[in-house]
């Protein structure tokens, strides 16, 4: 105990060193803008997509079988590709790696609906097209993440993911509203064409940014030399080893406040659809505002300790929403986790790009996709079974006192200070 409490207090009062922050290039800030409005609008069309299809399967077939397979092909295909998409995002143009991956989605999205407004009906199409889409998002993933601190000076980073955050959980608040509007009034080949529309957009604003090009100091490895070198990088780096085995966790335990809370309502609170759409009217907004605060106000903050408080409070809001006996009381829990949520996320997306090498960044964050498509799934096969044989409440407080444990841990193995301490080497005051 006196260990961990040491390592808390040198955590806040040692001066970890700071990396020099990148000298501001002429227009960063138009290029920025450009490049992030083109990513919203082209989440946009691909939120749609993934709200009508569930939606669609869920209508059409109201089976769980079918809603199983519809996860298996939206998450796995990305957690296979993302490794070989983050090599690709170190050896390869990383706007041009997007602009490809984008383009390709359009084009066997807008096949699919081609084919559904030609009368073809079968799921194995619309599993097809969720898995390339899947792929395409493994690729995407480590090439924006590795591209934007390319163009974004180090000093600025933490408060352009603030708003980058801020932006895709707005998305989660308008999306599910749009697609529905779209749905219900014309078709789901309707969200499709959408979706093709906004990724042209998005393809032509990418079109426009000037990215500086990436010099490697490893230029003459091969494609598997690249790969092996990501692995051995990523299991010798203590930091990105710590930072990639949190993220698991908590990912795997956030699943139960965020997908079983439904759940409880119906069986504690009520069936009522409005109850529902409060708690992730809740939680969304929650995310939106705690996104607004990183962006304006944590851009000097110590990344290693809000991602460790941040962790702290999912564990203590989780016992809550367990604790929960009143429906304002249990949908006020649920508006503070996803106000708590950027202040994970943000930092540590942030202080990766700050720690790896540029030319490294590409497959750390395709490990960092294939953890987080991963994780949610194996999460729900976990939690969902047990979620019929104990109450939800109960999962929501072991779930809680798990994540309060997960940080003790890091505070009290020694792997985990020195992981920390590595940390705070390259971490901002």
């Amino acid at each position: 105990m006196s260990e961990a409490t040491d390592t808390m207090t040198d955590m806040t009062e040692e001066t970890p060193t700071v990396d020099a922050p990148t000298e501001e290039r002429p227009g960063w800030r138009r290029e920025t803008t450009i490049f992030l409005t083109g990513q919203t609008v082209s989440l946009f069309g691909s939120m749609l997509v993934q709200y009508a299809v569930m939606w669609h399967l869920t209508l059409e077939t109201k089976s769980g079988g079918v809603m199983a397979l519809y996860a298996v092909f939206g998450f796995l295909p990305q957690a296979v590709i993302s490794i070989f998409g983050g090599v690709w995002a170190d050896r390869l143009d990383r706007k041009k790696l997007i602009i490809g991956a984008d383009a390709t989605i359009a084009v066997v999205t807008l096949a699919l609906a081609m084919f559904m407004a030609a009368g073809a009906t079968d799921l194995w199409l619309i599993f097809v097209a969720i898995a390339i889409r899947s792929a395409g998002a493994g690729i995407q993933m480590p090439a924006v993440a590795a591209l934007l601190p390319q163009i974004v000076p180090a000093d600025k980073l933490m408060r352009v993911n603030g708003i980058n955050g801020t932006i895709q959980s707005a998305m989660m608040l308008v999306a599910p509203a749009a697609a529905a509007a779209v749905y219900a009034s014309m078709s789901i080949v309707a969200v499709f064409y959408i979706d093709v529309v906004t990724a042209v957009i998005g393809i032509g604003l990418l079109l426009l940014v000037t990215v500086p090009r990436l010099v490697r100091s490893d230029e003459k490895l091969s494609y598997f030399g690249d790969l092996v070198g990501g692995v051995k990088y990523v299991v010798t780096h203590a930091f990105v080893r710590w930072i990639l085995v949190l993220y698991a966790v908590v990912f795997v335990l956030i699943v139960a406040p965020s997908f079983l809370t439904p759940l409880m309502i119906v069986r504690t609170f009520g069936e009522e659809v409005w109850k529902l759409t409060v708690n992730e009217l809740a939680f969304s907004i929650g995310m939106v505002l705690g996104g607004a605060a990183i962006a304006a106000w944590a851009g000097k903050w110590n990344r290693v300790r809000m991602i460790l408080i941040s962790t702290l409070v999912f564990g203590v809001i989780s016992i809550g929403l367990g604790l929960s006996t009143n429906l304002w009381v249990f949908f006020a829990f649920m508006f503070l986790l996803g106000l708590s949520v950027p202040a994970f996320s943000t930092p540590s997306f942030t202080v990766l790009q700050e720690t790896v090498e540029p030319e490294m960044q590409g497959r750390v964050f395709g490990f960092v996709g294939i953890v987080m498509a991963l994780s949610m799934p194996f999460g729900m096969a976990v939690f969902g079974p047990l979620a019929d044989m104990f109450s939800v409440e109960s999962l929501l407080i072991w779930a809680g006192v798990a994540l309060l444990l997960v940080v003790a841990l890091a505070l009290a193995v020694p792997g985990g200070r020195r992981s920390m301490r590595a940390a705070n080497e390259h971490a901002t005051v």
